[in-house]
């Protein structure tokens, strides 16, 4: 069965953050609108254009998508 990107996503929780990716997966865990179950690219990118202020950038999350698709791949 297919993760969702936020279940994948879950796996880079770290307390503290990191990096990036941690401190994303972090703010993400505590984001409850976040679309836990999207696996689509362009929901997800839309809801953090409008709601991410946790991000320092879209990068972060064009980064972690290319590393869900190639999980999801694999």
């Amino acid at each position: 069965m297919r993760k969702s990107f936020y279940q994948y996503l879950m796996k880079y929780r770290e307390t503290p953050a990191k990096d990036d990716l941690s401190h994303f997966a972090n703010e993400v865990f505590n984001d409850h609108g976040f679309p836990k179950l999207s696996e689509e690219y362009d929901e997800l990118s839309t809801y953090l254009e409008m709601n991410g202020h946790y991000l320092k950038s879209m990068s972060t999350f064009d980064e972690s998508w290319e590393l869900y698709k190639q999980d999801e791949s694999d």
